[in-house]
């Protein structure tokens, strides 16, 4: 892939929502909004917090199917498609970015785009024209996410837009016995990370789960907020890790949708 002069993208971290966020009365316009304000991408590839495989994954690259990886929801959900064309040649390009001694990559050639890629795309880009692909998180380190965020950076400026997708906060069973309004480890982690990101104080939120208050609690897992380190590499490789700023804020259902955009 030639940048022929090709705007560099931003670098995203969103947090996703399930199904019903294309029901909520706010969200939907927030990322239609967001990606109105964007460059156009040439591709888009996606890494979310809901595919973790070792050695690095690369999905479907020809027909892209979805998967319904949520249970119990009403059948409409169900019914909800993404037709987006594949990117092999994005892949190709992966695949050399990535490959190294030591660090293979594989091809999941049937594997396709989970709720954490296809429901914000669904919002930010309804006309599934853009060829997307989604790779693996390959571990929850953040200090190897964030080196894989630098090699995949020249993507930038070939006209990638790369999207980290988890969930700022995200503690299901904590919210089951939470009462109504915004829980206090979800509201105190999202203020911690707001002002971590402001303050550029990037070996803080490396070490997020002893530095932040109520960090363990608001991410008993951590791979919805593994994502960040991911976009988080490909901005300092591209030297705008410090262009960072929130584009949405506030909560969804107990949860912080904290959504960044670096560059």
């Amino acid at each position: 892939m030639s940048a022929n002069a090709r705007e560099r993208m931003p670098a995203l971290y969103l947090s996703h929502g399930a199904p019903p966020l294309a029901d909520d009365a706010v969200w939907p316009g927030q990322l239609a909004a967001w990606s109105a304000e964007l460059p156009r991408p040439r591709a888009i590839l996606v890494v979310s917090a809901h595919w973790e495989e070792a050695p690095l994954a690369l999905g479907a690259t020809e027909t892209v199917p979805l998967v319904y990886d949520f249970w119990g929801f009403p059948e409409r959900y169900y019914q909800v498609t993404y037709a987006a064309p594949g990117a092999p040649e994005l892949a190709e390009s992966v695949r050399k970015l990535l490959r190294a001694p030591g660090t293979p990559v594989q091809d999941v050639p049937d594997r396709g785009l989970d709720h954490g890629a296809y429901v914000p795309l669904v919002e930010m880009f309804p006309d599934a024209d853009i060829p997307v692909l989604q790779v693996s998180m390959p571990t929850l380190d953040p200090v190897r996410l964030m080196d894989i965020g630098r090699r995949l950076a020249p993507l930038r400026d070939e006209g990638v837009l790369i999207v980290g997708s988890g969930f700022f906060t995200h503690n299901l069973a904590a919210l089951r016995h939470a009462g109504k309004g915004v829980p206090s480890w979800s509201s105190e982690f999202d203020d911690w990370g707001r002002r971590a990101l402001e303050a550029r104080d990037w070996d803080a939120l490396l070490d997020f789960l002893d530095k932040a208050p109520a960090g363990r609690y608001a991410h008993p897992r951590t791979e919805h907020f593994a994502p960040l380190f991911v976009t988080m590499g490909a901005a300092e490789a591209g030297g705008e890790l410090d262009a960072q700023k929130s584009v949405i804020d506030g909560f969804w259902m107990g949860m912080a949708k904290r959504s960044v955009q670096f560059g």
